[in-house]
């Protein structure tokens, strides 16, 4: 008998209905995460710290250029918060650093990337006075760039990671307060904490759900045609 009634109780959910209202659930919550942009860069600021300590490794804080530490900082944190598209903010990252390779600079970005400070150096002064490059200076030039480049990638995939993971698990608690509000404003008083509970599984549910929630409602809609074809 019991079971009867579960079977019956489990065939009147309409499940597709239920995973597309939790998808949407997650999608409210991934909205109000953005919104927090808006406060001082809100969940956006989270990962900038790794693009920081790449950046800071070739530009010392006393640097004398017109575009210092500080300078240069800011601006890549403002294509962050933009969301500039990530292979732009890196090659802007990198111009700023080359700009700053200068005879005095030359040593600490040497040492960051692992080339000859001596012939870094010297491209350093050549590039200041459009003098052209021999080989050796070159080749070195070519290794730094590239190792730049690398450790730039490094910094901005960290950075990226970090944020959105972030962004995910604040977007969970989002989806749990926005589904017990949406259980109190249907139930009122009347709420029990069965109706907490399962509103808190379905906050829980909303953030993994939200990006595949269109997809499995019509999976499940297209297994029960399935069951139904062979009954």
């Amino acid at each position: 008998m019991l079971e009867a009634v579960a079977a019956t109780a489990v065939g009147s959910l309409d499940l597709p209905q239920i995973v597309l209202a939790i998808g949407g659930l997650g999608t409210a919550a991934y909205g109000f995460v953005d919104v927090s942009k808006s406060f001082w860069g809100g969940v956006s600021n989270r990962g900038f710290g790794d693009i920081k300590k790449v950046v800071s490794k070739f530009i010392s804080s006393d640097s004398r250029s017109a575009l210092g530490l500080s300078s240069v900082l800011a601006t890549l944190r403002a294509n962050w918060l933009n969301g500039m598209v990530l292979a732009d903010q890196k090659a802007i990252a990198k111009a700023l650093i080359k700009l700053n390779l200068t005879d005095a600079s030359s040593e600490t970005m040497a040492n960051a990337t692992g080339v000859n400070v001596g012939v870094l150096k010297s491209v350093a002064d050549k590039l200041a006075s459009g003098e052209g490059l021999n080989q050796a200076e070159t080749d070195v030039y070519g290794r730094f760039d590239l190792l730049l480049s690398e450790m730039l990638d490094q910094g901005y995939q960290r950075a990226d990671q970090r944020y959105r993971n972030s962004a995910k698990l604040l977007a969970v608690p989002v989806a749990v307060v926005l589904a017990l509000l949406g259980a109190w404003a249907i139930a009122g008083e009347n709420l029990t904490s069965a109706d907490a509970w399962r509103a808190c599984i379905a906050g829980l549910l909303a953030t993994p759900l939200a990006p595949i929630a269109k997809d499995l409602s019509s999976a499940i809609q297209a297994g029960a045609k399935v069951a139904q074809t062979w009954k």
